[in-house]
């Protein structure tokens, strides 16, 4: 396409939006980012443009509208309201952030998606395949732009992404030679609405997979294993719980990888500092994109052994008079957060709550299992999870609600004793009360340095 004075509106600005009207920019378009809510800081939306483009608040008049040629949507904007369905209607064509970077893009792409463990997934991935390849892009919902690295690329570039569900409802071409879904757990409701839709939705991953390509699906996720057969590409299994004729697979501590009728071993539970079931899932799922992605098993073994983990994800932050504290501000699910509370081996004060994305706590709370001493809530969720907890048998003694996340690391500190563990893993997204789930980990962190 000849972008040189195309009329783009990039809905949303976020960071997303910020770095699709800067690589807009770049390309001699006429990006006007546009924000629905006519408060927004048009001063700070201007500081970031640097007078590349026009700002456009509240709502979109009709002479813009008229001229439009292309519509980028960021993630965080919902794709079935009014507006993007007028856009449609019009037979303007709408595409996320990136769809856009995946066509302006050069050499290969390797995605990962799921509910829980893509962040480390992705990370890991990412640290594999520098191991292996001189030029590496980890992008995507892991915090960096796709479209912020699409011009430095050359046809040598491998891509690491991480795609939410949020942006793949706007792909069309976007096309991985490799992919992988990690899990499906009830997430994002608010948005999606229905669980076979946000089901859909993940599944777009391999829409555009075929041939050779890869997708790398968990064989204990019935919904997966169920996709797996209906794929045009090549799909491989991971299981933590049984051998596989091909696939990888966890035995005896062992990671293996089988295929043609030889066993390759890959790594050892125990030479990795990654800790925990879920954990060793996501090793799986990286060394088999690895793998499929031509690394060999070495390269994939030093990488793995050497990789630490990601902020905000089970983190060990500090210990107070005897008292160790987590900071797992990326539980932002239940799922997710069972993954924390797994974790301990403390007795443990968790702190819990949120923004309200529509989930069910009941599983969650089950997996406290007697380890819990006292469930502390903040945010929008706090009386829907207490509800729910005493429905589930835990004493309503021990939950105790905080007006903010300040409060709580204080009431746990009061309580805790020597032995205890404190874990923030809120099983809730952070809007209510934070920019982003980065934020409230780094606040938690600072709360519990400060004690």
């Amino acid at each position: 396409m000849d972008w040189k004075d195309k009329k783009v509106l990039v809905f949303g600005s976020g960071k997303s939006g910020m770095g699709a009207a800067g690589l807009l920019s770049s390309l001699e378009a006429c990006p006007i980012i546009f924000d629905s809510n006519e408060k927004v800081d048009r001063q700070a939306i201007e500081k970031k443009l640097c007078g590349r483009g026009q700002i456009c608040l509240g709502h979109v008049p009709e002479e813009i509208m008229d001229a439009l040629d292309l519509v980028v949507m960021s993630p965080g904007v919902p794709c079935d309201q009014p507006l993007v369905e007028e856009f449609r209607k019009r037979g303007i064509p709408v595409w996320g952030e990136v769809e856009l970077a995946f066509r302006l893009g050069k050499g290969r792409v390797l995605a990962v998606t799921g509910t829980n463990g893509k962040t480390t997934t992705t990370a890991l991935l990412g640290e594999i395949m520098k191991a292996a390849c001189p030029e590496v892009y980890v992008v995507g919902n892991i915090g960096n732009p796709y479209t912020d690295v699409v011009l430095e690329q050359s046809e040598e570039a491998v891509t690491v992404a991480e795609i939410s569900s949020f942006q793949l409802e706007t792909i069309d071409t976007f096309h991985p030679c490799v992919s992988a879904i990690t899990n499906i757990t009830e997430d994002h409701l608010n948005r999606h609405h229905t669980m076979e839709e946000y089901i859909r939705v993940k599944e777009l991953i391999a829409v555009n997979q075929s041939g050779e390509d890869v997708c790398v699906l968990n064989y204990e996720d019935p919904v997966l294993r169920a996709f797996g057969e209906k794929l045009s590409c090549r799909t491989v299994y991971f299981s933590s719980r049984r051998e596989l004729a091909r696939g990888i697979f966890l035995k005896n501590g062992a990671i293996i990888l089988r295929e043609g009728g030889r066993e390759v071993p890959i790594v050892r539970t125990e030479e990795l500092k990654l800790l925990g079931l879920h954990n060793y899932e996501n090793v799986m799922t990286a060394a088999a994109m690895a793998w499929y992605a031509g690394v060999p098993a070495d390269t994939i073994r030093r990488a793995a052994c050497g990789f630490a983990g990601v902020e905000h994800r089970i983190e060990y932050v500090a210990e107070k008079n005897g008292v160790k504290y987590y900071n797992d501000s990326k539980g932002t699910n239940p799922d997710a957060a069972i993954k924390g509370i797994q974790a301990m081996v403390r007795p443990t004060l968790l702190i819990g709550g949120g923004y309200d994305k529509q989930s069910t706590y009941g599983e969650w709370i089950d997996s406290f299992e007697g380890k819990v001493k006292y469930l502390v809530l903040i945010g929008e969720t706090r009386e829907k999870i207490a509800r729910e907890a005493r429905e589930h048998g835990f004493p309503g003694e021990a939950i105790l609600f905080c007006e903010d996340l300040a409060e709580a690391v204080r009431v746990c500190a009061a309580r805790a004793v020597s032995g205890d563990a404190v874990l923030l893993s809120p099983a809730c997204a952070s809007w209510d009360q934070f920019k982003s789930y980065e934020e409230r980990g780094d606040l938690f962190k600072k709360y519990v340095r400060a004690l």
